[in-house]
């Protein structure tokens, strides 16, 4: 058995009845996980219509899905591979790019899965420091190396929810060599700002890259775990070829399909997201707390001293909130726009801890 002593497995964000028991409280309000704080509206009919279906094993290809993805992006259908969230698709590319003792090179923070699947492969691991919360793309581009294999992106970030703009990431993929595999994250993607990169347009000059999308945020289906990746045919190939052969269940496949089709849910989210990050920078700065300008549908807030206590302090009037003590930033933590009710209930108990001194 080889020995993963030295990773730290990744600890989501508490669940809602977990808290509920351990505390005994009635409401909870989970705002740690950066989901869309509501359900899409056709989600109860597209999982009963294929409830009939549940003794057959899925299609392994995802064929109709695959096919509404292609005709969303442009792309040829394979083009695509699908995984167990965008998370499996993360995977799969540190996989197929490296071999023990290949280097990965990545932000510090970022996503933790990235690390945790390159140690995993037995992969070196090259983190590059944030600069003013977002990456620093010129840092990165200077230490890839003759072992550097893949280099990931997180655009927006997590947990700072920072975004590179198109221009920044073109200079950055012109500095990178096309033997290098470049993987961009953008499962926040529908968040971000119009000046967002073409990474299709990338993707067709370059050759060799991956943008990865997910269903979990402003499709709102989290609880189905699917996302999936774009690049060449041959890396798709690959990819499709290493990935496990029903990795995508059925009511995963048709809730993806029912998303695409829906024209109305995803304005909805993101007309409420715009909302309520509006109110919570608006109390925020109110409160005089320092927070991170966000591209996505959370904010990562500095405490500027360790959150423990504030956690503790939310986690008993039944508010979840997400520590980044795991991310190398102890006096930082992050909080998703949840429902107006949620969010309200969360600013007034930051603001009876700041009145309590917790925020001195």
């Amino acid at each position: 058995m080889r020995d993963f002593s030295k990773i730290t497995p990744y600890k989501p964000g508490k669940p809602i009845e977990e808290v509920k028991r351990a505390l005994k409280l009635k409401e909870v309000y989970k705002l740690a996980s950066n989901e869309v704080p509501f359900p899409p509206a056709y989600i109860n009919k597209a999982i009963a219509r294929e409830l009939k279906n549940i003794n057959r094993y899925p299609e392994g290809g995802s064929f109709y899905l695959r096919e509404l993805v292609a005709k969303k992006h442009g792309v040829k259908p394979e083009q695509i591979v699908f995984g167990n969230g965008s998370d499996e698709v993360i995977a799969l590319a540190i996989t197929a790019a490296c071999a023990p003792g290949d280097e990965i090179v990545i932000s510090d923070p970022t996503f933790l899965v990235y690390e945790i699947q390159a140690l995993v492969r037995g992969a070196r691991v090259t983190k590059v420091p944030f600069k003013n919360y977002k990456y620093d793309l010129e840092a990165m581009a200077k230490v890839i190396s003759d072992k550097t294999k893949i280099v990931v992106i997180a655009n927006p970030d997590n947990p700072t929810g920072t975004y590179c703009k198109a221009q920044e990431i073109e200079a950055f993929l012109s500095r990178i060599p096309k033997s290098v595999l470049v993987f961009l994250d953008e499962a926040y993607f529908e968040f971000a700002p119009k000046d967002f990169p073409d990474n299709l347009k990338s993707l067709n000059q370059r050759g060799n890259i991956i943008f990865s999308r997910t269903f979990s945020k402003i499709y709102a289906l989290a609880g189905a775990r699917l996302g999936y990746g774009i690049s060449t045919v041959e890396i798709a190939e690959t990819l499709n070829k290493i990935r496990e052969p029903f990795n995508i269940n059925r009511f995963a496949q048709t809730c993806g399909i029912a998303a695409l089709k829906d024209k109305s849910f995803v304005k909805k989210a993101l007309s409420h997201n715009n909302k309520e990050m509006a109110y919570l920078y608006k109390e925020l700065d109110k409160l005089g707390v320092d927070y991170v300008k966000s591209a996505t549908n959370f904010i990562m807030i500095n405490l500027k001293r360790d959150t423990t206590a504030l956690n503790d302090f939310l986690l008993k009037n039944g508010v979840i909130i997400r520590e980044l003590k795991g991310w190398g930033v102890p006096s930082h933590f992050r909080v998703t726009a949840g429902l107006h009710k949620e969010n309200v209930k969360f600013i007034n108990c930051l603001k009876q801890y700041c009145e309590q001194g917790g925020c001195k």
